[in-house]
């Protein structure tokens, strides 16, 4: 089969005439920049959606994720564990922090960090723990909640990909003491960028909020002073502010996100039952105490096939596809000796088939079709 006229995108945002109406209010309103009364709307309402007392909008989840590493104390000469199996901005965050990512190795099935694998990797230097919710699903909290009590050490969820999801009925996001969110284009829900960092605890978003306006209270918190507000910088800061053109984007996806969600899972589903008995590849697996939000559906290809043929075949017939994510401990920036065996294999043989909130059925019929004959003829 192939249909290449028609192809299928890996990923699409779902917007419309929604968003754009938003903006348009925002531009009426004349605040446009950064930290505006439209974005703390977004950060009040978000908060409530994953859980938390405190949200900040930020200008992506890196800067998120890097805010949040500050804000906990992290210093140079301190070691972070990290959940390996992921894209290198988790890791990249330590690193700019000043601090040293160590990478834990991964559970086989969820690829998330195998709490055995961080408890065999805590030295004195370590301070904290920066669990990974592998596109979306949660991994086992209470067993790193339980190992970072037990060590003295914080917790910090990258839930770049995890709107929607939960964890024992618990929203992802507040699983941890500080979680960071991404609104990249290929996530869930999305204003091209920006991110989120969310937690329970006053100070650290407090801290957060003057270090992304370049370590003083944004604008907004000085409206309606009764006199003229001059602040003083004593500490050093960043512009990692999300515009409130953006934030209007996010409060209409807010909107859209539980409807985004039964799309994506309806087309989970398809794909599971496609596959089901298909030699040759693995379904991924939704554990049942968390509800998975499928911000990437990725199959495991069997050794024997080359994941990479499947691939390039795959393209020609018009069907989107990429790897996985990255195993980070082989990327050379982070110099790094270590023998992680599982995301490794993980690295090697994951596939990311199409997955995004505009799927038709008939589209999902068309990948499972494709990704049949393409497996089949190099089995």
């Amino acid at each position: 089969m192939s249909d290449s006229a028609n192809p299928i995108v890996l990923g699409q945002p779902t917007v419309g005439e929604e968003e754009l109406a938003a903006v348009a209010e925002v531009f009426r309103s004349g605040w446009l920049a950064g930290a505006g009364p439209t974005c703390r709307k977004f950060e009040e309402r978000f908060a409530t959606a994953v859980g938390t007392q405190h949200a900040l909008a930020t200008s992506n989840c890196g800067t998120a994720l890097f805010l949040g590493l500050k804000v906990l104390g992290v210093q140079p000469g301190d070691e972070v564990i990290v959940g390996d199996y992921t894209f290198p901005a988790t890791g990249h965050a330590v690193l700019q922090a000043g601090a040293t990512p160590v990478f834990a190795d991964i559970r086989p099935d969820i690829w998330s960090a195998d709490p055995a694998s961080i408890e065999s990797l805590i030295t004195p230097k370590t301070v904290g723990i920066l669990a990974v919710d592998v596109f979306g699903q949660p991994g086992d909290f209470d067993e790193y909640r339980a190992i970072a009590d037990k060590h003295g050490l914080w917790l910090f969820e990258d839930a770049a990909c995890s709107a929607g999801a939960t964890y024992k009925t618990r929203p992802a996001g507040s699983l941890a003491d500080l979680a960071a969110f991404s609104f990249h284009g290929r996530k869930g829900i999305t204003a091209g960028e920006g991110g989120a960092l969310v937690s329970d605890r006053e100070d650290l978003i407090a801290h957060a909020r003057k270090l992304h306006t370049y370590g003083i209270e944004p604008a907004f918190s000085r409206e309606g002073s009764d006199e003229l507000p001059i602040p003083s910088f004593h500490e050093l800061g960043y512009n990692f502010r999300m515009s409130d053109v953006q934030a209007a984007i996010m409060n209409v996806q807010l909107d859209r996100l539980p409807n985004l969600l039964s799309v994506r899972r309806s087309a989970a589903k398809q794909y599971h039952e496609g596959f089901a008995s298909l030699d040759g590849v693995e379904v991924p697996v939704a554990l049942p105490d968390r509800e998975h939000p499928w911000q990437a559906y990725v199959l495991t290809i069997a050794p024997e096939i080359s994941r990479d043929k499947v691939a390039l075949r795959l393209r020609e017939r018009g069907v989107g596809c990429n790897f996985g994510t990255y195993a980070s401990h082989v990327q050379p920036i982070y110099g790094q000796k270590q023998q992680l065996p599982v995301s490794a294999d993980a690295f090697k043989r994951h596939l990311a088939i199409p997955m995004h909130s505009n799927l038709t059925d008939d589209e999902v019929s068309r990948v499972i079709e494709a990704v049949t004959e393409v497996v089949t003829e190099l089995s």
